[in-house]
């Protein structure tokens, strides 16, 4: 097996538990088997505790009678009688050695010491010893232990009477170290007496031999550990019980009782033989069980990951099976399961990558891989492209989802007009591309006529017909394009450019391709233009016609590039309105015209400033409190603004538009509506808007004369203004007799190239200074 596979996990896992069961099991007979050897030496110890005061007090009984007997002997009496120390020293001599007596003693009646066998007893401690023996049969006691004379001795007394007492006989065994062993040899057990007295060395007798040390059971003797304990007497231990045998004020006689536990745990030694052996058999038993069982789940699992190598490399036919009837089975079964749902998951996710969800067309991708089949083998292909224009009003006028339906009916249409060999695929939402092989610039024409005379018929969404706004741009290989992006570029070039002409229908130029670089430039550029300070404003004088003065201007944006130069207006802005960049345009025009209103007001030169706003900030919520925060900034008065907008503006969002435009003549701002005449003018819709100056377009004042049929439009539309409370502002004046026609007609301000073309801000202010031409002067 080799290290770390799982073969070698679950073998270890199981040998590891076997073995964390049998340690357990080990140490829980261990602790039994302690437990029951302590158990069974404790009883052993109570035992012998109990026969050894047995003994102990049997023979103090014996000592007792042999004390009685001594003083009841006519011949100690005799002696008494005749004061012969020597023939009372034989007789207590005597019954001393019938006893194994150590010690026998006469004391007198008031426990002087008379005579003594024993030369290292003096009369202090015979009488010490009668009083306490006195004192002992008082409480009926018949003996005590006592030390006495560097030993531990047993003692009994008893009243000599003559007929009248005229002494005591005291007689002592000494405990030495035969008797204690004698003791220990009936008991089963070790004993150690000792005795501990004040002033005096502690007098013990054991059965244990002495240490080397000089007197390790001295040492024991000396401990104060509780009974019960366990000790540790040279390399065997001992289960301890403590006797105390005689206590005083200023002694203790105690015995402690030991008993090996290496005898009993010998007994129990085979068990451990015997675990051992059993533990190593299911070791060997565990090892071969859980190499099967690690087989038995190993291989299996070796085949699931093999199947899974081969589902990574993306190989999904071999089938897996394993012909189990466990779990194992059931798992190769979901494996294969998840293999083929896998597999199909792909099959789709690779459609999807190369068809539009929608329509199920081939996308960009599949397009480009086309073209570049065909572009590889060289055979000559026009594309043609194909952009709807009018989708999203087409959800405004038909609801929600009408986009959609529309675009599925079109590629259907599209596709049953396909010739064989042709493609059809959908670049984007709302253009499509048709690849013609084999085919030149002249058949790509004739197709693209019959395909836009197809697109013009009407399509049903719901219960209404639409027509789509298609537009179809061609471009053939290779005289457009020799790559995929070169041709699918310049065939968009060309779909842009058809949008502009009335058949919608579009061969690429050449040439064109740069001006759309060109495009894309300028797109780039003009978002840091702000930034880069290359923004400027003129300012274009509007004449109060009936006063003659000029008392307004338009600030009107221009770009000076730093490579191209000066860009006109009509050049960029079209590309920022289609961007985006419209906005940040219109913040930085709003603030430099406020900035250049505090200049001039500081200079005394008071104008009213008109600033165009675009759609799009139409329809920000935010614009009111802006131009609020720049008014106080620069401190300029809101009625020196004037913004003018356009109603093609204020129809995209009606209701948010109104709204803006109302906060914003709150503040005192003037509203204009520019381009009037062009749009989608409804009086319904100019009467809702909070406008106060109305400005017709020039494309019907520049040519404007009594003869044009402009006039008349003109003329109403003054009459119509001022019969609402509105202003007129006339723009592109050029020609004198149109400034005469609107003084007569009483239009109230005029603007154009006959009165001033728009003007830098120094230049305006030097032109302001100067008197007004004739032409522009009051006429009436």
């Amino acid at each position: 097996m080799l290290p770390g596979s799982f073969r070698t996990r679950i073998a270890s896992v199981v040998i590891l538990l076997l073995l964390l069961v049998i340690g357990a099991l080990y140490f829980a007979v261990q602790a039994a088997t302690d437990a029951a050897v302590r158990s069974q030496t404790g009883e052993q110890l109570d035992a012998g505790a109990r026969v050894f005061g047995h003994l102990l007090d049997r023979r103090g009984r014996q000592l007792h009678g042999a004390v009685q007997v001594l003083a009841a002997d006519p011949g100690l009496k005799t002696a008494l009688a005749s004061g012969d120390s020597e023939a009372i020293r034989a007789v207590l001599a005597s019954h001393g050695a019938q006893v194994d007596a150590g010690a026998v003693m006469l004391l007198d009646l008031d426990g002087r010491l008379a005579l003594s066998t024993e030369r290292q007893i003096d009369g202090q401690t015979a009488r010490r010893l009668s009083s306490r023996l006195v004192a002992g049969q008082g409480a009926g006691v018949s003996s005590v232990l006592m030390p006495v004379a560097g030993g531990i001795y047993l003692l009994a007394q008893a009243a000599v009477a003559a007929p009248l007492p005229v002494g005591w006989v005291l007689m002592g065994v000494r405990l030495d170290q035969a008797l204690v062993r004698e003791l220990g040899e009936l008991t089963l057990l070790e004993l150690t007496l000792f005795a501990r007295q004040e002033g005096v060395p502690v007098v013990w007798v054991s059965s244990q031999p002495v240490s080397p040390r000089g007197g390790a059971q001295a040492d024991l003797a000396l401990e104060h550990g509780a009974a019960g304990d366990l000790r540790r007497i040279g390399t065997e231990r001992y289960l301890e019980r403590r006797l105390v045998l005689a206590r005083g004020d200023d002694f203790q006689v105690e015995a402690r009782l030991y008993k090996s536990l290496s005898p009993a745990q010998r007994a129990f030694a085979p068990l451990d033989w015997h675990i051992l052996a059993i533990a190593l058999s299911a070791l060997l038993a565990a090892l071969g069980s859980a190499l099967l069982l690690a087989r038995t789940v190993s291989q299996p699992l070796r085949h699931l990951a093999a199947a899974a190598e081969r589902v990574g490399q993306g190989d999904y036919q071999v089938p897996l099976e394993l012909h189990r009837s466990d779990e194992l089975d059931g798992l190769a079964k979901a494996f294969h399961a998840m293999q083929q749902g896998i597999a199909e998951r792909e099959r789709q996710l690779a459609h999807n990558a190369l068809h539009d969800a929608l329509t199920g067309l081939p996308n960009r991708v599949l397009a480009q891989e086309w073209l570049g089949s065909a572009i590889a083998a060289g055979r000559p292909t026009a594309l043609l492209y194909v952009g709807v224009g009018n989708l999203r009003a087409l959800n405004d006028s038909c609801g929600p989802g009408s986009s959609d339906l529309a675009l599925q009916q079109l590629s259907q249409r599209l596709q049953a007009s396909l010739r064989p060999g042709d493609s059809l695929a959908q670049l984007m939402t709302s253009e499509l591309l048709l690849l013609l092989e084999n085919s030149d610039g002249d058949s790509a024409v004739a197709v693209g006529d019959r395909l836009q005379q197809l697109l013009s018929q009407p399509l049903r969404i719901g219960n209404q017909e639409v027509v789509l706004d298609c537009c179809v741009g061609i471009a053939t290989y290779p005289a457009d394009g020799e790559t995929p992006d070169d041709l699918l570029r310049r065939a968009s070039i060309a779909m842009q450019d058809a949008a502009q002409l009335p058949g919608r229908l579009q061969m690429y130029e050449v040439g064109r391709d740069a001006a759309h670089q060109r495009q894309i430039g300028l797109i780039r550029d003009l978002r840091l233009a702000p930034a880069n300070a290359e923004l400027l404003l003129h300012y274009q004088p509007k004449l109060d016609i009936a006063a003659g003065q000029v008392r307004q201007a338009e600030a009107l944006l221009r770009w000076r590039h730093p490579q191209l130069g000066m860009i006109a207006p009509g050049e960029f802005i079209p590309l920022a309105e289609r961007t985006g960049s419209i906005q940040s345009l219109t913040a930085w025009m709003l603030e430099e015209s406020l900035r250049q209103l505090r200049e001039w007001n500081g200079r005394g030169l008071r104008m009213q400033l008109s600033l165009n706003i675009s759609t799009e900030d139409l329809v920000d919520a935010k614009l009111p409190t802006r131009v609020e925060q720049l008014l106080m900034r620069y401190r300029v008065p809101a009625e020196q603004l004037i913004f003018e907008i356009t109603e093609s503006g204020v129809m995209v969002q009606p209701e948010l538009a109104l709204q803006v435009l109302h906060e914003l003549r709150e503040l005192g701002i003037s509203l204009s509506v520019d381009d009037f005449g062009t749009g989608y003018s409804s009086l319904t819709q100019l009467k809702r808007m909070p406008v106060q100056e109305l400005k017709i377009d020039q494309s019907f004042i520049c040519d404007l004369d009594d003869a044009s049929e402009d006039a008349v439009i003109v003329r109403s539309t003054i009459e119509m203004s001022h019969s609402l409370g509105l202003k007129v502002v006339a723009e592109g004046v050029e020609l004198a007799c149109s400034l005469r026609l609107l003084e007569h007609w009483q239009c109230d301000y005029a603007q154009g190239h006959l009165i001033s073309r728009p003007l830098p801000a120094e230049a305006f202010e030097a032109w302001i200074a100067q008197p007004l031409k004739a032409p522009v002067l009051k006429t009436s």
